[in-house]
């Protein structure tokens, strides 16, 4: 098994870890004494890829007193262990509420690790490049952000972030750089506790925002080096972790700010992040002391040539004492970049310009339709075509330059206007077409299904269902139209529904086919509501009711309703009945009037046994049990029944079976 680094040599072996959380968040400013062409490719994910790095899964133990994360190259990106994101999503880190894009106008972050990965695991990135041969001084900076579980555990067995920077060329660990994060016995300042508990361990977690530190490869020009990050859980197998990781894309030759524009009126030189202590002195004898803060402001600038050197302690454990010197040039160019000319999609966001630079103001005009006027990169959304014009220039107000993009508003509108009626019965002589407005391309949809040779402006339904168009114009701006639905119908036929008794002047609850969304009773007399479906009929005499329905459509049904009435409940079943199949009296039923549910009707033999149940009165008992004929005999009936006016009535009798 290959291992990651050359530090680490043994096999897989006792716990994988995972009990600390750990979220880390790295960014690197690479301040080199190299121009910008020299970084190397993709070193800062721009490409949005991995391109140029090897990325590694594994596990960490604890061997004794130590910790250590041991790595397996992975073939690429793993789910889960290595994702990229790009910038503008403005998403927070769950525990720390801090920007998982880091915050120095990149375009891209990655990721190391997930909270959803299994206990103990570990990943990690390298990255190898060579010094130029003429460049002696050589540093970079990177900033990162640490979220930890914290239960009580030893110092080798929590979870951490390692940063290694290996000499390969010499084959050894340059141990000023290489460092490791932890929160508990660590003497790094800055940590906070978060108050969110999403793991079902509910043990503290601590989080330290942004931060920066540095790494001198000052005398190393010429040689490779490999940067590595490194991510792993605790020994336990309980807790999770994570990082996110971006390199910033400027390899500026010294320290920020001592290139400088001739009109600048004030400039102010930043030394790298991550120190404990500052010391800037007026010259390289390092005799003068003029500011201890990490940033220096300088009225007027410095003549060119000067020199300054700044002293920099790190925090104990982490890194060595360095020395900068800053070397002042008023040969600085700025160039504003307000990008290429682009188009915005039914104002679809569009970004524009490049992403910001440390030391310059930028300035945007019209403001109508940016998010930010005063970024590198602003995101647009016009709804007219614009140009946008960009100045830039540096913080102290030198090197003023403009650039202008034009965004073009491409606008497609989505409108389904309806020439006819959206619904319509056939037969009535209506129609429905559909128009929109022309673009390039056009595409008619039904139901989701692409409707074959409809490809105009216009369509003409002959079918009910949900039509849209796909629009296409000859800028390459494509969208989906607004969704029309169409409901074409034919009328149902009209119906004699089966009379139905009342009790004089007793309230009976009539019902209609609820196949319309509205209806008409004709004539209205005795009706409580004739434009219900179930209006009440409470009246002293028969009624035969037409009923007119009428659906969204327009399509109208008329159905017909004879209500009789009586002045009781009325069962009638005959003494007698033949059931020789002659079509007179071969079934033995019961006539009703006045019921509107039957609970049974029961037919027994003088032995008391069961020949037939029913609860509807219709077709009746043939004179069979199990499908054999019977003789003559008298047999006996029961009835239960549930009358209009609610009441349940019982009645029984006798018939004779005649054959």
């Amino acid at each position: 098994m290959q291992y990651f680094g050359n530090r680490y040599k043994n096999k897989k072996q006792l716990y994988r870890l995972l009990i600390l959380f750990l979220a880390t968040t790295i960014c690197l400013n690479f301040y080199l004494a190299v121009n910008a062409q020299s970084c190397p490719p993709n070193i800062d994910f721009e490409k949005g890829t991995f391109e140029g790095w090897i990325c590694y899964t594994g596990y960490s133990i604890a061997i004794g007193d130590s910790n250590s994360i041991q790595l397996t190259p992975s073939n690429g990106p793993v789910i889960g262990h290595h994702a990229i994101f790009t910038a503008g999503t403005h998403d927070q880190d769950i525990y720390g509420h801090f920007p998982v894009n880091c915050p120095n106008g990149s375009g891209h972050s990655i990721k190391l690790g997930s909270s959803l990965t299994s206990g103990g695991s570990a990943e990690g990135i390298s990255y190898e490049f060579t010094i130029p041969a003429n460049e002696n001084t050589y540093s970079f900076v990177y900033n990162y952000a640490v979220v930890l579980q914290a239960p009580h555990h030893k110092k080798n067995e929590q979870p951490r972030m390692e940063i290694e920077v290996y000499n390969v060329t010499d084959d050894s660990v340059i141990s000023c750089g290489s460092v490791t994060y932890i929160a508990i016995g660590s003497s790094l300042p800055g940590f906070q506790t978060s108050g969110v508990f999403i793991h079902p361990d509910t043990t503290a977690v601590l989080y330290k925002p942004w931060t920066t530190a540095s790494v001198n490869l000052s005398g190393n020009a010429g040689k490779t080096i490999r940067v590595s990050f490194k991510t792993g859980d605790c020994v336990f197998e309980r807790h999770f972790g994570y990082a996110y990781i971006d390199v910033n894309s400027d390899c500026s030759g010294n320290l920020p700010g001592t290139t400088y524009c001739a009109d600048d009126s004030v400039i102010s030189v930043t030394a790298p992040d991550g120190y404990a202590n500052y010391i800037w002195y007026n010259d390289s004898t390092l005799t003068t002391v003029l500011d201890s803060m990490q940033i220096i402001r300088l009225k007027p600038p410095p003549v060119a040539g000067s020199v300054l050197a700044i002293k920099l302690d790190p925090y104990r454990g982490y890194g060595c004492s360095n020395i900068y010197y800053a070397n002042f040039k008023n040969t600085l160019v700025v160039q504003a970049n307000a990008g290429r000319d682009t188009s915005a999609c039914n104002q679809a966001p569009v970004q524009i310009g490049a992403i910001s630079k440390q030391g310059l103001v930028y300035t945007w005009k019209p403001l109508a339709g940016l998010d930010d006027p005063e970024i590198g990169d602003p995101i647009a959304t016009p709804d007219k075509t614009t140009p946008y014009i960009l100045t830039t220039r540096t913080i102290g107000g030198g090197c003023i330059t403009s650039d202008t993009v034009i965004v073009t508003a491409s606008i497609i509108d989505s409108t389904i206007k309806v020439v006819g009626k959206p619904s319509f019965c056939i037969g009535n002589g209506d129609s429905a077409v559909l128009n929109i407005q022309p673009v390039q391309n056009m595409q008619w949809f039904k139901d989701d299904i692409l409707i074959s040779g409809a490809r105009g402006p216009t369509y003409h339904v002959t079918e009910g269902g949900v039509y849209y168009a796909m629009l296409m114009n000859d800028e390459g701006c494509k969208r989906f139209s607004q969704k029309q639905v169409i409901a074409i119908e034919n009328a149902a036929q009209g119906v004699t529904y089966a009379p139905v008794y009342a009790i004089i002047n007793s309230p009976l609850v009539l019902n209609a086919r609820p196949i319309g969304a509205s209806i008409l009773w004709n004539p209205s007399t005795s009706l409580d509501n004739p434009e219900s479906f179930t209006p009440k009929f409470n009246g002293a005499s028969d009624k035969l009711y037409t009923i007119e329905i009428t659906t969204n459509a327009g399509c109208i049904t008329g159905d017909t309703q004879l209500v009789k009435t009586v002045k009781s409940i009325e069962v009638f079943v005959p003494g007698a009945f033949s059931p020789n199949n002659d079509g007179i009296n071969d079934y033995l039923r019961p006539i009703l009037k006045g019921v509107k549910k039957i609970g049974y009707f029961r037919i027994y033999n003088r032995a008391g046994m069961v020949l037939f149940e029913t609860k509807a009165n219709i077709p009746g008992w043939d004179g069979t049990f199990k499908g054999m004929p019977q003789g003559l005999q008298t047999v006996v009936w029961v009835l239960e029944c549930v009358g209009v006016d609610g009441f349940v009535y019982l009645k029984k009798g006798t018939t004779v079976l005649l054959r």
